[in-house]
């Protein structure tokens, strides 16, 4: 998983207490990165009246961080070599502090989207570092136990977020849900700097780093993002400022390119995806992080918007689906070994989309009932996908790159949630103003059905302005629910388009041991 040189030996079975506290820290730095993706989702119409931010402006709060984490992910072993790890996981958290504490304080959208900008950046780095100090400080005999632990809380995360923002929403304030980060931020310091040697810093790889690509990251995925989020709003290519960011993107992918020929060490090894198994899991990963981050967000805004529920009512939705991931991670080690990762994926991935499907025959009058069988179902899919998919990842390259395809596959499924979003921001504009058109079309004046039940609303409120504003507000709701729909839809079809990839997938090794991966 990483350069840095393994602390235990190979023939130690047991590793001491130091080091554990080292798995600590990094499972709960981890846990803290991964919690803070979603943890805007239940509270967000909250937050969106506080700060001014539209619906649309505000997927915003969860796309910048995804967009900082894509960037950040494939950086961090390169940063740990330059800074070692401790050093680096030290200032990772302390920035990670503060930066939520500029969440906390904002009272307008660009505060809140730098501050969550900055979580992103310093939170992902404590993704694939803790899988580092698995790998480096645990002997390979009990480094399972370090990955069940660790792929508890990744794929736990983005799910308990939602009810924790929603609790600390309705019963203190919404500005907690950023301030929770000063206490765990705290505990996580003192667990490092017990748990983690200190290592010599190599200020020399500065001048060795893959800066195109660093650059081409940044601004290629940075660009593709904001006119994805931006460009309905902007009417695309009619507004010189999307044409501009366009432009920026695809310069930017044109640097990540040149750096795979020109660096000794690229920032992202794009030379991996030629493998066709690899290749397959990274789009496969990043169909689940649509589809796991995608849900995880609309639901919430489903149920506050049609259902009226509150952000903590919300959120218990949302958790469910985390209910099977706790009952069955301690069998995923089994599961590895006995069954087919072809069939297991296909499995995985084809509840993920039956249970997206399952929520296209939503209605005004539903409510969080509605999500409980899907919800479970989800919780299914995503332990079956997500960690099969892990393992035939660092599988399909040698030990030498192991490192690099953690970064890719966590990009690919970073940028899956973060596409996710962005299409949502599109189609629910797009969508919501056809199914509007379209019921009012419907409702012609000069129907006598129409006549009479305008009539009696009339008479019901107060007068025919009353009786209007009730109707606009049924279509609205309507139309919305129609929205909601297309989108669960969406979802389904894109998790069964890339199912036949499970064909190209190898057997893993008989009676092989997991791999420390994410």
């Amino acid at each position: 998983m990483s350069s840095t040189a393994a602390t235990t030996s190979p023939h130690e079975e047991h590793a001491d207490a130091t080091a554990w506290l080292a798995v600590a820290a990094g499972t709960l730095g981890a846990l803290m990165a991964t919690l803070d993706v979603s943890i805007v989702n239940s509270s967000l119409p909250t937050i969106q009246g506080e700060i001014g931010a539209s619906g649309t402006e505000g997927t915003w709060l969860a796309t910048a961080y995804l967009v900082a984490e894509i960037v950040i992910i494939p950086l961090s072993g390169w940063l740990e070599r330059v800074f070692g790890l401790r050093t680096f996981l030290l200032a990772a958290v302390t920035l990670f502090i503060g930066f939520s504490m500029v969440c906390g304080f904002s009272n307008s959208l660009p505060m809140m989207i730098i501050g969550r900008v900055g979580q992103g950046f310093t939170g992902g780095a404590l993704i694939p570092t803790a899988q580092t100090i698995i790998a480096t400080r645990l002997p390979r005999s009990q480094q399972p136990i370090g990955s069940a632990l660790f792929g508890s809380t990744a794929i736990l995360g983005p799910v308990v977020g939602p009810i924790t923002g929603g609790w600390l929403t309705e019963n203190v304030s919404w500005h907690y849900a950023f301030f929770l980060n000063l206490p765990i931020g705290i505990a996580l310091i003192a667990l490092l700097l017990v748990g983690m040697p200190h290592q010599k810093a190599r200020l020399d790889q500065l001048l060795q780093a893959d800066w195109l690509g660093i650059l081409g990251l940044m601004f290629g995925l940075g660009g593709l993002t904001v006119v994805l989020e931006e460009g309905e709003r902007e009417q695309w290519f009619s507004s010189p400022t999307i044409i501009w960011l366009t432009i920026m993107s695809a310069a930017g992918f044109l640097c990540l390119f040149a750096g795979q020929y020109l660096a000794k060490r690229p920032v992202i090894r794009l030379s991996l995806l030629r493998d066709r198994q690899f290749g397959s899991v990274v789009m496969m990963a990043t169909a689940v992080g649509m589809a796991i981050y995608g849900t995880s967000y609309t639901i919430p805004q489903f149920l506050a918007a049609i259902s009226g529920y509150n952000s903590l009512q919300s959120g218990m939705i949302v958790l469910l689906s985390g209910v099977p991931i706790i009952l069955m991670m301690p069998f995923t080690p089994w599961l590895i070994r006995s069954l087919d990762i072809r069939a297991a994926v296909a499995f995985g991935l084809s509840v993920l989309a039956i249970s997206a499907w399952l929520e296209t025959d939503l209605t005004p009058l539903s409510t969080g009932g509605a999500f409980v069988d899907s919800q479970l179902m989800r919780g299914v899919g995503s332990i079956f996908a997500m960690m099969f998919l892990n393992q035939a990842a660092i599988r399909s390259v040698s030990r030498e790159l192991a490192s690099d395809a953690a970064g890719l596959l966590n990009g690919a499924r970073n940028l899956g949630g973060s596409l996710a979003l962005a299409g949502i921001a599109v189609v629910q504009d797009q969508r919501l103003w056809l199914h509007s058109r379209r019921i009012e079309e419907s409702m012609s004046a000069n129907n006598v059905g129409v006549q009479d039940y305008m009539a009696g609303q009339a008479q019901a409120l107060g007068g025919y302005p009353s009786a209007y504003r009730a109707l606009e507000g049924s279509i609205q709701t309507q139309a919305l629910t129609m929205t909601y729909i297309d989108l669960f839809w969406l979802l389904s079809v894109g998790i069964l388009f890339v199912i036949p990839l499970v064909l190209f997938l190898r057997p893993l090794p008989k009676g092989g041991e997991p791999v420390a991966m994410h």
